[in-house]
């Protein structure tokens, strides 16, 4: 059960970065690329997914996969299942292969947020993250090796490490506009 004390401080969490957006961020963005109001790139959502191929063969790695997911994000995942069978790799039409979060709004922010702060500085050698994860469209994609970098996952619990895959997509035009947006809202690029 979460008390009135921890509530506050998530509301507070999820106001700090979307503050900092509407009261920084625009204004330096809006400056940096000479846009209007309404050309300022911004966050759209958030999109977590874990791939498991092999939850074909071990159906209990897919309910492990949704319970983290969904203490990670605070939201149910959405299975996602094969379009198309491949032999090779033992996948029929319709099997379980991974699950997937969208997070949109405050969710987003506070997400992010325990991203930065929180999960991101608990990676082992960290010096940042990669700058290749741009798709030329103004979009950026992230992979996390370990689950465990977050604090909502017990150790413990866990019967296997799994990684997950974050991407940020946004309303900028250029992979420079979205590099910036993402630098002042405080993702640690690497140099």
């Amino acid at each position: 059960m979460v008390n009135d004390a921890e509530k506050e401080a998530v509301a507070r969490i999820e106001a700090r970065l979307k503050q900092k957006y509407d009261s920084e961020v625009r204004e330096t963005l809006a400056k940096e690329f000479g846009l209007g109001a309404m050309e300022v790139p911004r966050l759209q959502k958030i999109v977590l997914n874990m791939g498991l191929g092999e939850a074909a063969r071990e159906p209990k790695v897919m309910d492990s996969a949704v319970k983290e997911l969904a203490l990670i994000t605070g939201r149910k995942p959405l299975i996602t299942i094969a379009r198309k069978s491949i032999a090779v790799f033992k996948l029929r039409e319709g099997m379980k292969i991974g699950a997937k979060v969208t997070l949109r709004r405050d969710a987003m922010y506070e997400f992010l947020d325990r991203l930065i702060h929180v999960a991101l500085p608990r990676v082992r050698d960290f010096r940042g993250v990669s700058r290749k994860g741009f798709d030329g469209r103004g979009n950026y994609s992230m992979g996390i090796r370990e689950q465990i970098i977050f604090p909502e996952i017990e150790y413990d619990k866990i019967d296997k490490v799994k990684g997950l895959n974050v991407t940020f997509v946004t309303t900028a035009k250029t992979d420079e506009q979205c590099l910036s947006l993402l630098t002042h809202l405080g993702v640690p690029f690497r140099k």
